[in-house]
């Protein structure tokens, strides 16, 4: 019995991702679908590939971070390598995107008071309005 395989719209329709996107990550050889002619069919393996790619992205790993990442899995050590470089990437990740809000923040709070400064200074020119007239 042969592995049951998804079409490019297939995978489009269930990772909310795009026939380019598809076409891009085969481009950089971080995905592999079987080609009949014009036609991609992507395997079971595609599919826990491409699962680990957006997952990578949306944690802001690099697509050569999640390319070494996958080249990791057939070590031949039951993956320990690739979850100990992945957790070493992750925590570097994680760390980099608490520095970013942490700065959001800041930016944040201070633009929240420039606006409490800005909204004084216009209840303070209406008044001096009303008052002249």
């Amino acid at each position: 019995m042969t592995e049951p395989t998804l079409t490019i719209r297939e995978m489009c329709d269930a990772y909310d991702v795009t026939p380019r996107t598809l076409r891009f990550y085969e481009a950089k050889e971080l995905l592999f679908p079987i080609r009949e002619g014009q036609k991609r069919l992507f395997t079971k393996r595609d599919r826990a590939r491409l699962k680990l790619i957006l997952r990578g992205k949306r944690f802001g790993f690099s697509l050569e971070e999640i390319r070494q990442l996958l080249d990791l899995y057939h070590m031949g050590d039951q993956q320990q390598t690739q979850l100990a470089r992945t957790y070493e990437i992750a925590r570097d990740r994680l760390s980099d995107m608490e520095s970013q809000r942490d700065a959001l923040n800041e930016a944040i709070d201070d633009l929240k008071s420039q606006l409490k400064w800005g909204e004084k200074m216009i209840a303070s020119m209406n008044q001096s309005r009303s008052a002249a007239e």
